[in-house]
């Protein structure tokens, strides 16, 4: 059964070239079976050991995740209705395994048992940590519960499931559904060069003529910053903003999706006793309570939004004056303040571009990772699930291999959008000692390069390619042999941003960009004095930036603490929060929200404010590097040490504090984002 189907394969790398919708379903069969009869064979199992009891488990349920996994990824990185099917299809089968376990009353029992018992003194932290965890989600997962409410929390957790693997569907669909054909060259007057010859391409491919346009990032964001043709950037605006909405195809319409999951979230919290599903998801997290969220967020909200209404002011009288715009649409921000920043920095964000060539870019990110961590990163080799992916290896100084990644990097029909890290398989000690060396994914949605050319990178991409090698490290480094709370598991949801942002760092500093930066036509580094213009630049419309990531903060966590369906409507709440913090506010059909996969189809659902509170904590960890400037290995050795090798084996603020010797402090986040007047 191993050699025919891939997915029962775990003697090595995952077999990506070949594995089929069709071997889903019989793989899920064989693990399922397994993992069901490891857990009967838990419930009974006396005495209760580490190694009689935990070890058993996590055989059995790892094998079953890591497969389940490789399919979840596939269908994020090459979606087709094949794989589509067969994964909507088997789905309510994991959801509903997951779920069971979770509410185990004689697993919880054995738990219970296991932490009492004599051994359980002599186990180590991340043990221990592990026993603490476990007891915690066994109550957050319904192990408490009659029969009754058990059977509806179990429905409630299919069917939750099932709806966020839908709306993300729907916004893949509606992304990929849109395009516009442009004919008259005239109308793409300011699109960079580079941008042209990719829709020129997507038009051939077609067996058309002219440049088709489309609504992946790559495109998108290049003619809202750059295209003169005001009408077009409206057309793709409005196109972008109404996906998966009530505005286009019925059947790819969030709205309802949005309401069930909303309703869902709060009676499942209901059934576990909490006020709302926001005091739920904060059970796990490093914020006490969802008021303490929402102090940080309008704390922070009121020391930014001077600056964001400056921005504002400032754009819009130079977008009047300059730009003959006398009424700033949300399709003009970008353009406008692309024209302004050049007006300003006397640099365009396209001439930067022109260095940051792909080979020199992963050439630089890995050097900031030997100088940090004595580690090298090595090409690999391994069957991947499409060309454009690559492999690698990272090693220590004495060659031993400390783990691989697979990196993929540009946007394509059928992948999900955005840009994230996800591990395929975790750090493990085995019982004979071996370690099972941890496997992760990189994956970003950049524009190819042109014509025979390297792919040329933006520095947001460069900074967005260092965050998710960020949380990639933290998966890689960590040194905690337990499944638990190895890499970023058991690590608090507001935590787990701290690595990668502290990452972006190291995309500003001149010794780095040095090495970083090849001009795509003559080969010449990044000039100081464009550097310095960078610089200069650097926090331009942070305020402006600053408090968009509020809105979204807000919004979110008021949706799942405060928020009344009967007597509210989210698109209302939305408007609210935007009254409160925001300087920009989009038109009146803007459906942000059915767009909003993060918190209705990812995990941060009543946690998108993690993205600021880690903001401080990276912040922080890195102005010990600022204040150590002459000892970057020591100092990055000690972060690996404390932070990130720790995994969650430690809670995070005992991380931290273990790091810089004291509790967090805002002020370098606000120095480092220009508002610390």
């Amino acid at each position: 059964m191993t050699a025919t189907n891939p997915l029962l394969d775990f003697s090595g790398l995952p077999r990506f070239a070949e594995i089929r919708p069709e071997h889903i379903g019989p793989a899920l069969d064989v693990l399922l079976a397994d993992a069901e009869a490891a857990v009967v064979a838990a419930e009974r199992v006396q005495p209760v050991s580490w190694e009689s009891f935990v070890v058993p488990l996590d055989d059995a349920t790892e094998r079953l995740w890591r497969a389940w996994g490789q399919v979840g990824h596939l269908q994020a990185v090459m979606n087709t209705p094949a794989l589509r099917e067969a994964y909507n299809q088997n789905l309510p089968r994991i959801t509903n395994f997951g779920t069971a376990l979770g509410q185990n009353v004689a697993l919880f029992r054995q738990y219970q048992t296991l932490a009492s018992s004599a051994g359980a003194t002599g186990f180590d932290a991340p043990r221990r940590k592990v026993l603490d965890n476990t007891l915690r989600d066994f109550r957050l997962g319904g192990a408490e519960l009659d029969g009754a409410d058990k059977a509806r929390f179990t429905a409630i957790k299919e069917e939750l499931s099932a709806l966020g693997a839908r709306f993300s569907q729907n916004v893949l669909d509606a992304t990929d559904a849109w395009s516009l054909l442009v004919q008259d060259e005239a109308r793409l007057a300011g699109l960079p060069q580079d941008v042209r010859a990719a829709a020129r391409a997507a038009a051939e491919k077609d067996g058309k003529d002219g440049w088709k346009l489309t609504l992946q990032m790559p495109c998108y964001l290049p003619v809202q910053t750059y295209a003169e043709d005001r009408n077009l950037r409206e057309t793709l605006y409005r196109a972008s903003a109404q996906r998966a909405s009530e505005f286009g195809e019925g059947s790819l319409d969030n709205s309802g999706n949005i309401d069930r999951i909303l309703a869902l979230r709060a009676e499942l919290a209901g059934l576990l006793g909490f006020a709302s599903y926001a005091d739920y998801s904060i059970a796990t997290k490093m914020a006490q309570d969802p008021a303490d969220v929402l102090a940080f967020l309008r704390d922070l909200a009121a020391r930014a939004k001077p600056f964001a209404r400056q921005d504002r002011v400032e754009l819009e009288q130079f977008a009047r004056d300059t730009l003959g715009l006398d009424h700033l649409q949300a399709w003009d921000l970008a353009f406008a303040a692309d024209k302004l920043k050049q007006a300003r920095y006397s640099y365009s964000e396209q001439d930067v571009k022109q260095y940051f060539t792909e080979p020199k870019v992963l050439g630089g990110l890995f050097a900031v990772i030997e100088q940090l961590y004595g580690l090298r990163v090595q090409p690999d080799s391994a069957p991947v699930w499409h060309d454009d992916v690559r492999f690698f290896r990272l090693e220590d100084a004495q060659g031993a291999l400390v783990g691989q990644f697979y990196l993929d990097l540009y946007a394509r029909e059928g992948k999900r959008g955005g840009a994230w890290m996800d591990d395929c398989r975790n750090r493990r000690v085995r019982a004979d000692g071996s370690v099972q060396t941890p496997l992760v994914y990189l994956v970003c949605n950049f524009g190819r390069g042109a014509d025979g050319a390297p792919a040329t990178f933006s520095h947001n991409e460069v900074t967005t390619l260092f965050h998710e090698m960020g949380h990639g490290l933290h998966q890689l480094l960590t040194r905690i042999g337990e499944l638990g709370v190895a890499g970023i598991n058991g690590v608090e949801w507001d935590a787990v941003e701290l690595p990668s942002q502290f990452m972006e760092n190291f995309c500003w500093e001149w010794s780095h960009l040095q090495g970083m930066t090849a001009h795509v036509e003559t080969g010449e580094p990044l000039p100081r004095a464009l550097y310095e213009k960078m610089l200069a630049a650097r926090n331009f419309h942070s305020g402006m930036a600053t408090v968009r990531q509020l809105e979204f903060g807000l919004f979110d966590m008021l949706l799942h603490s405060q928020f009344e369906p009967q007597q509210d409507s989210v698109l209302a709440l939305l408007e609210r929060v935007r009254e409160e913090v925001a300087v920009n506010h989009p038109p009146e059909w803007n459906r942000f929200p059915h767009q909003f996969s993060h918190i209705f189809a990812g995990g941060y659902a009543a946690g998108y404010y993690s993205y600021k509170w880690a903001e401080v904590l990276s912040a922080d960890a890195y102005a010990a590097f600022e204040e150590a400037p002459d000892a970057v290995a020591a100092t990055g050795a000690r972060f690996r040490d404390e932070i990130i090798g720790r995994g969650g084996s430690r809670s995070a603020a005992e991380n931290f504090q273990a790091f810089r010797g004291r509790a967090p402090s805002i002020d370098a986040l606000l120095r480092h984002s220009g508002m610390a007047g």
